[in-house]
């Protein structure tokens, strides 16, 4: 969410930020918000000036009384209350212009970065750099869920039967590979200095108000019925939710945190649910990468997060690549955003594993996370987000790249301690 202040001196800036993002509907939303936030500070002047006028009138009252000017004092405490039945009907045209100001400006993008390609979806966005050199064997390489199957590691059709469709049952040296990678993405992560947590699997309306825009909630979460709590779609809600109405000290910053947690997503609209496999389901597992920071620590922040999950995905002998978001692309609450995509040798190219999102002050604008400083005032602290690994979907990729022509799979060396110092699978 935008600062209002920020608005009023940059509608135009605004505006341009909105087109930018091939979002022109919402230009309307600008000039709504300064209309409505001109009313309500001319309803907050007139508010105090009536608080001033009746308490300067409310002392002569006494002073009148004691004159025995007994008509002017009535007088006097009319226009006192008239002063209040005004000052009250104020208050609450006040709180109905917030909450008006609010909804508009929750839906209003947030000013991307100047680097940011312009560009209307993902078929516009630009790969910025390759990490190791893509390779096709010179054996055919099945489906992954072929793959799985051969290695009695899924079971898809009992899924279906006790969930849907998007579930799974993981078993055997596939359900040992899925947690050896997460209990390695664990300690890859700790290694470099981040402290690890494992957060609630659930959270309330006002953080995911705060942590996301209401077409990604509306499109991702699972509302418990009859309570106020959703289902996380990836532990980055409940994490920044922690620090909701919080303030920091600037020597203590940037945290640096790693969180595991099981992740819920509808998926509503996207293609590939229905299909058998497991690259878009509704329930997986992820580790993820947290940050809150100084705004001047932002961009140094960003690069060090998506260059974990580079060197991560390397380590494992993955081929991966970097791919800037491009503005259609952006979700609103995000100033710049790059993807992370593994490659895929049965399909000769690279797929998304990972994101890495720098927010700016959106998530602590609408949360309260602030950084204390007595010279300047507080200020608002920047998040930022990043995928380490998020299995099932990683497998895809750890099972193409370490397939070998004997149906085997490799591990590689840094995983082995995970998996029973096992050299391969099956």
């Amino acid at each position: 969410m935008l600062d209002i202040k920020f608005v009023r001196a940059n509608p135009d800036l605004v505006k341009e930020n909105i087109k930018k993002k091939f979002q022109d509907e919402k230009l309307i939303l600008v000039d709504e918000v300064l209309a409505l936030d001109k009313e309500y500070r001319e309803a907050h002047v007139r508010g105090d000036y009536l608080r001033n006028q009746r308490n300067v009138i409310s002392k002569t009252i006494g002073m009148m009384m004691a004159h025995g000017e007994r008509d002017k004092a009535e007088e006097a405490k009319a226009q006192v209350g008239a002063m209040a039945k005004e000052m009250a009907e104020l208050e609450v045209r006040e709180t109905e212009l917030e909450g008006e100001i609010r909804k508009r400006m929750l839906v209003i993008p947030n000013i991307i970065d100047p680097s940011v390609p312009v560009g209307r979806d993902d078929s516009e966005n630009v790969e910025i750099e390759r990490f190791g050199e893509p390779a096709v064997p010179d054996f055919e390489i099945p489906y992954h869920v072929d793959i799985m199957e051969r290695l009695s590691g899924i079971d898809l059709d009992s899924a279906r039967k006790t969930s849907g469709n998007g579930f799974y049952y993981l078993t055997g040296d596939i359900a040992r590979l899925h947690s050896a990678v997460l209990s390695y993405a664990r300690d890859f992560m700790i290694d470099r200095g981040y402290t690890y947590v494992v957060p609630p699997f659930m959270i309330r309306s006002a953080v995911v108000d705060g942590v996301m825009s209401f077409a990604e909630m509306e499109n991702m979460m699972y509302k418990i019925e009859g309570e106020d709590l959703y289902l996380i779609g990836t532990s980055e809600h409940s994490m920044i939710g922690r620090f909701m109405n919080t303030f920091h000290d600037e020597d203590k910053l940037p945290l640096r945190l790693t969180s595991y947690s099981p992740c819920f997503r509808k998926e509503v609209g996207a293609h590939g649910i229905e299909e058998r496999g497991v690259y878009r389901i509704h329930q997986f597992e992820k580790q993820e990468m947290i940050v809150v920071c100084r705004p001047e620590e932002s961009k140094a922040m960003y690069d060090e997060l998506w260059k974990n999950t580079v060197d991560f995905f390397r380590s494992l002998d993955i081929p991966v690549r970097t791919l800037e978001c491009c503005s259609g692309d952006l979700a609103d609450l995000k100033v710049k955003s790059c993807d992370v995509e593994a490659w895929s040798p049965r399909q000769k190219k690279y797929f998304e594993v990972g994101s890495c999102s720098n927010l700016g002050d959106a998530q602590a604008r609408r949360l309260g996370i602030r950084i204390k400083n007595k010279e300047k005032g507080n200020y608002f602290a920047h998040t930022l987000n990043n995928t380490v690994v998020a299995p099932p979907r990683m497998l895809i990729a750890f099972l193409e790249n370490n397939l070998n022509a004997d149906g085997t799979i490799r591990i590689p060396e840094v995983l082995r301690p995970y998996m029973g110092f096992k050299d391969h699978i099956g």
